[in-house]
């Protein structure tokens, strides 16, 4: 029996002994310091989200995200300008289960299920919203809406831009200096999306891209303004702008006939009509004409990598009786062409050479933005859910297919703090993507 007993014992010791012994996580700020983080940039750090920059989107927004996690490492207050309804100043989308109406007459379809579409939200924002909070400064969160690299530096531009105007301090303050009020000891900074998403988003006719000795000058004095004080900090760079939802929800070849004689009519009408030769349809997909000088009788049909905005009017576009790229080409405000496209991918990669440059320079963990961006083009898996750059259904986006969702957010948290861990030698630990909340359902 003793014999049994000392058996017993010597396995018990041996699968005891042999248990794995897990490493543990021990939060630490590495060689940075996270007391007093600063976060710079434009409606991408702000939070804005749904066309809308509201309360519950500036909670989720990555800053907010990073410094939660900071937090776990020394960090200290974070603190945004927050709105105080959901509403903002009023432009906010949300999704909802929409009756069918005829493209072309707006009448409703009946006894046809409803389905799923971006509407306003509709309500009253609350006034507090359009005055200004400055006295509850100054700000963690100086992310402002709109802003390109050089509107950082403007004295004045509260008076031109209503959402720094909210908390800017003074008339003259810059969007740099109302950062500097926190006496900055780490800062992530993100900019540069505006200074060729104007001109995108306007189709490459409402706005120019920044010219790049502007955006090296700008985006040179604010690094050395954020670092002066021996701060620390991640910068991340541009992301091809063409790769998100805006501008690939309304495919170039989604024109579908399914009648010979609609056929025949277009083909006329271009052909010998209006002497555009080279537009030609046919059963089945078609692509789209839009308005284009260079061409024969001043129009053509889009081709594949040119872009459609989100922004078009869906309606005038379905409208085969009277709508736009049928019998009314598409204006050129609502298309990217391979010209327009091609300006935009050299811009950024210029401004992303400007970026590397200074992140080295100034020994800055670099988020390559850039690049994490196109992984999610294809499709990317964090906490066991799939996200890429559909529009609604990829997850990572809102519903203006620009902006971020709330796991979006999480997403690019964690790019932001993966990069800052690698160079400062820190244990951030990561966002839990799947604790945020997904896209709104009806």
């Amino acid at each position: 029996m003793k014999s049994r007993y000392l058996a017993y014992l010597l396995l018990l010791l041996v699968a005891v002994s042999c248990e794995p012994k897990l490493d543990e996580f021990n939060p630490s700020a590495g060689s940075a310091d996270f007391s007093r983080y600063v976060s710079v940039g434009n409606s991408l750090t702000s939070g804005l989200a749904d066309a809308e920059l509201y309360k519950a989107g500036q909670i989720n927004s990555f800053p907010n995200l990073i410094a939660t996690q900071f937090k776990l490492a020394g960090g200290g207050e974070f603190k945004q300008p927050l709105m105080f309804d959901d509403l903002g100043f009023g432009q906010k989308r949300v999704l909802a289960l929409v009756q069918p109406h005829d493209y072309c007459s707006g009448d409703p379809v009946p006894d046809v299920p409803p389905t799923l579409a971006p509407v306003p939200a509709g309500g009253t924002p609350d006034p507090r919203n359009f005055t200004s909070i400055a006295a509850e400064g100054p700000f963690n969160n100086v992310g402002v809406p709109g802003a390109k690299s050089y509107h950082l530096l403007i004295p004045g531009y509260a008076a031109l831009n209503p959402y720094f105007g909210r908390f800017a301090s003074s008339a003259a303050s810059t969007i740099l200096s109302e950062a500097k009020k926190v006496n900055p000891t780490f800062f992530t900074l993100w900019i540069g999306n505006n200074d060729v998403l104007g001109y995108a988003t306007s189709g490459g006719e409402g706005d120019v891209i920044t010219n790049a000795n502007l955006f090296a000058g700008a985006l040179n004095q604010i690094i050395d303004s954020l670092t002066s004080n021996g701060a620390n900090g991640a910068i991340a760079n541009i992301p091809d702008v063409t790769s998100i939802p805006f501008f690939n929800t309304v495919p170039y070849n989604s024109l579908v006939l399914t009648l010979q004689a609609h056929v025949d009519g277009l083909n006329y009408l271009y052909q010998v009509l209006l002497g555009a030769t080279d537009v030609s349809f046919s059963l089945g997909q078609n692509a789209f004409v839009i308005v284009d000088v260079s061409a024969p009788g001043g129009l053509r049909q889009l081709q594949a990598g040119e872009k459609i905005l989100l922004s078009i009017p869906q309606d005038s576009l379905r409208c085969q009786q009277s709508g736009w790229g049928t019998r009314k080409p598409i204006p050129g405000s609502y298309v990217l062409d391979h010209n327009e496209v091609s300006n935009i991918l050299a811009a950024t990669e210029g401004f992303n050479a400007t970026i590397a440059s200074l992140a080295a320079a100034k020994g800055l963990a670099l988020v390559d933005m850039n690049a994490k961006y196109k992984t999610l083009l294809s499709g990317l898996v964090f906490d066991g859910m799939k996200f890429n750059t559909r529009y609604i259904t990829g997850g990572a986006f809102s519903l203006d297919g620009v902006h971020l969702s709330p796991r979006g957010n999480a997403i690019v948290a964690n790019f932001f703090i993966e990069a800052i861990n690698a160079k400062y030698n820190a244990q951030v630990p990561l966002v839990n993507v799947g604790d945020l909340p997904g896209i709104v359902f009806p």
